[in-house]
């Protein structure tokens, strides 16, 4: 009887190590994910902010005001006159 109550014992205390091994693990685990989880919602927040900087460069750029001032400047285009002017139809 004295021997199977040292094996119940062991069989707890073994069965009480694992289990507290297994919550430091899972412990130190979710920590690694959190600090991985802040790290990441950092990048997405700075990509956010350069994404709304882009659109906004993009919006200027586009402006059909800054488009025909840079194709007359720097391409050297301008308007037709209207004698310069043809209509093509299609058959």
């Amino acid at each position: 009887m004295r021997v199977i109550g040292l094996f119940c014992l062991m069989v707890v205390l073994l069965a009480v190590m694992v289990s507290s091994i297994a919550v430091v693990w899972t412990r130190h685990q979710s920590r690694v994910l959190f600090i991985q989880l802040t790290q990441l919602q950092g990048q997405r927040d700075a990509l956010n902010i350069e994404y709304g900087q882009l659109e906004l460069e993009q919006a200027t750029w586009a402006e059909p005001r800054r488009i025909d001032d840079e194709a007359r400047t720097k391409l050297g285009m301008f308007m037709p006159r209207p004698q310069d002017v043809q209509l093509v139809q299609q058959p």
